[in-house]
């Protein structure tokens, strides 16, 4: 692509997209056919760049539509909102799920990371592979490949298929889906809004004879070849996932906070939410007011539960006491680190939950807008809160007045398109805003210069979910439970070679040992090997080290980090070489390439392990010596996390498992 447009033509297919996105164009600078008039006066400017905030949704668009992106697809794109087509084109090429060469309409991701390489991905991969040839050469109008985690963990092996088609909503006029009418509707918002209630992303109904497909996902976990190879024949023939509480074990339990409603209300149904305790939180919160919710968030000692462990309360403090006009609220469920679902859980299980805890918080910042990132390889989660979005507006709990409270709040969902480094929270806002999805300098920090260059709070799933409690019981019954440091309780992933995988929530301070005891433990017979707490960005405990406490605090003195709460539970069937080497491959994948130091040094990384895979003592030392060195550099010159944690797994390996010795 140049940074000049050219004279390449959308199809009609992807023309239909985007116009049903952005709206019909307006004139000859908006895209549409040049008149006589068009070249009296321009027309576009700082309104039309205004938009580019639409260029992921746009992108996704036509990926839904047709299933790849062609060059008169982004030109067109690009044309509509004043975006140079080389940006456009370094931005469609920066997602995985994205491509800009032809491919068929549907597109097989096979998971092949940390969880499901330990329940048989290679088989799968190898089964896949017979049937439907070498991964990313089309045969039978599908295509596959390899995938990173697709969190869904706790029923590995796992594979997603997506098939583009016309969408699941009402077709615009002229659009070639008005002949085939579809079934739910979508709001209407108006040119340049993204639908937030779309039904992309779900599982249409079986086409009718001849009619074209229309877009479709499914989701095989645990997935064997002969299902998946199935699926890809007719993805809406596909069967259901399970309910949701499958991956809670302990659902049911009434001792559980923030599962509590995971299988025992119906996540479709506002009025059982509300018969459950639903909205109590928010009530309370207009009663209080900003000022006094912050100061119970801060008493509570609510911290982070994305790993990086920041107070709440300060953050929003810190975001409400700017003197800017505008603020916002981003919630980040882009939850891609390897092992971790708990997030994708709470959002197929408690949808309004979130929507109510992403509405206090807009209250609380003096946010209007709320951003719900969510990750684009979790299709249930997108319908389920696309639904309660669409519920909540209706019944006024959201829009401009809230509860008769005279505060407005709505929420727009932006699904990302499969980048791990989107998760990071400077990253998200230039994803949001249609750029590369990379990370900032810091300072200024988002809660001063944020998203569109204001004051932004960001928060994950389950940070925002504990805010209900607190304000439900007070933030006194909230910090009594877990430790002086780590108040509350946590959610926990455990995956790998154990008996029973899911999502387990105990109080902080319970041990490693206590958490596997629920979990089952290895399969009879087997021995523990090691446990990865924190995912690829975390680090490995022997087996003889189980009595850690799951603490902020006590994760850190013992040399290793609690992170998102995955435990990758590891036995001596699984081979601890091809795992760091796992690990070093979806860090040079992952990277985002703008430092040198995570660029280069992933790349370096990887080369090191693929030497001494099957090596050791002697044989190993100078690799060793080489990874401990870039390592290092990785470590402290990164510009964000990525690069500065992805040695952290690497080096406990050799260090604390005796790895390569």
């Amino acid at each position: 692509m140049d940074l000049r447009f050219t004279d390449t033509k959308p199809t009609d297919e992807e023309r239909a997209a985007v116009d049903a996105l952005l709206g019909p164009p307006l004139n000859g600078w908006d895209g549409g056919e040049r008149t006589d008039a068009d070249l009296r006066w321009a027309h576009g400017g700082h309104e039309a760049r205004d938009h580019r905030d639409q260029l992921l949704p746009a992108l996704h668009a036509v990926n839904d539509r047709v299933g790849w992106l062609s060059e008169g697809a982004l030109d067109y794109i690009c044309r509509r909102l004043l975006v140079p087509p080389a940006e456009g084109y370094g931005v469609a090429t920066f997602y995985a799920m994205f491509s800009v060469t032809p491919r068929p309409a549907r597109v097989l991701h096979i998971c092949t990371d940390l969880a499901c390489e330990t329940r048989g991905a290679a088989a799968l991969v190898a089964g896949v592979e017979s049937r439907l040839g070498p991964a990313g050469q089309a045969r039978d109008g599908v295509v596959w490949q390899s995938s990173p985690c697709l969190g869904l963990c706790e029923r590995a092996p796992a594979a997603l298929l997506i098939q583009a088609g016309l969408p699941t909503g009402p077709a615009q006029a002229g659009d070639p889906a008005a002949a085939h009418p579809a079934c739910p509707a979508i709001e209407d918002r108006g040119p340049g809004a993204e639908p937030l209630v779309s039904g992309r992303g779900g599982v249409g109904e079986e086409p009718a004879a001849g009619a074209p497909d229309r877009h479709a996902t499914a989701v095989l976990a645990p997935a064997t070849a002969e299902a998946v190879a199935a699926a890809t024949l007719a993805p809406e023939a596909a069967p259901d996932e399970p309910e949701e509480s499958s991956a809670v074990p302990q659902a049911g339990d009434p001792a559980l906070v923030l599962l509590r409603r995971v299988g025992v209300v119906d996540p479709a149904d506002l009025d059982d939410y509300r018969a459950n305790g639903g909205y109590a939180a928010l009530r309370r919160a207009f009663a209080l007011g900003p000022a006094a919710v912050i100061r119970e968030v801060l008493d509570a000692g609510l911290v982070g539960r994305g790993g990086a462990a920041f107070p709440t309360g300060r953050k929003w403090d810190a975001t409400a006491r700017q003197p800017e006009r505008t603020h916002y609220l981003v919630c980040n469920a882009d939850e891609s680190e390897p092992g971790t679902f708990k997030d994708r859980v709470l959002m197929e299980g408690d949808p309004y939950a979130l929507v109510e805890a992403m509405t206090i918080a807009g209250y609380v910042v003096g946010a209007h807008r709320g951003f719900l990132y969510l990750r684009g390889e979790y299709p249930r989660a997108l319908r389920r809160l696309e639904h309660a979005i669409g519920q909540a507006r209706g019944r006024g709990l959201l829009g401009p007045d809230v509860l008769g409270q005279g505060f407005a709040f709505d929420i727009e969902i932006r699904r990302g398109a499969g980048a791990y480094i989107c998760g990071e929270e400077t990253a998200i806002f230039n994803s949001i805003e249609g750029r590369r999805g990379e990370p900032r300098s810091k300072p200024p920090f988002p809660v001063e210069k944020g998203l569109f260059g204001k004051p932004t709070a960001v928060n994950n799933v389950e940070t925002l979910l504990n805010v209900l409690p607190i304000l439900e019981h007070g933030a006194a019954a909230y910090a009594a439970t877990g430790t002086g440091t780590s108040t509350g309780t946590k959610l926990f992933c455990v995956s790998g070679t154990v008996r029973r995988p899911g999502v387990y929530e105990l109080p902080f301070g319970a041990t490693l040992r206590e958490l596997l005891a629920l979990a089952g433990g290895v399969p009879e017979g087997r021995t523990l090997r090691a446990v990865l707490l924190g995912g690829a960005a975390g680090g490995f405990v022997r087996g003889d080290e189980l009595d850690i406490p799951l603490t902020f605090e006590g994760t850190r003195a013992a040399g290793t980090t609690l992170g998102s709460g995955v435990v990758l539970v590891l036995d001596e069937t699984v081979g601890l070489p091809r795992v760091l080497l796992r690990i070093a491959e979806f860090f040079r994948d992952e990277s985002c390439g703008q430092c040198v130091p995570c660029r280069v040094g992933t790349v370096r990384q990887e080369e090191a392990l693929h030497r001494i895979a099957d090596r050791v003592g002697a044989e190993a030392a100078a690799d060793v010596a080489l990874l401990r060195d870039v390592g290092g550099v990785m470590r402290d010159a990164s510009i964000c996390g990525l690069g500065q944690t992805a040695w952290n797994a690497v080096e406990s390996a050799i260090d604390r498992l005796g790895a390569f010795e």
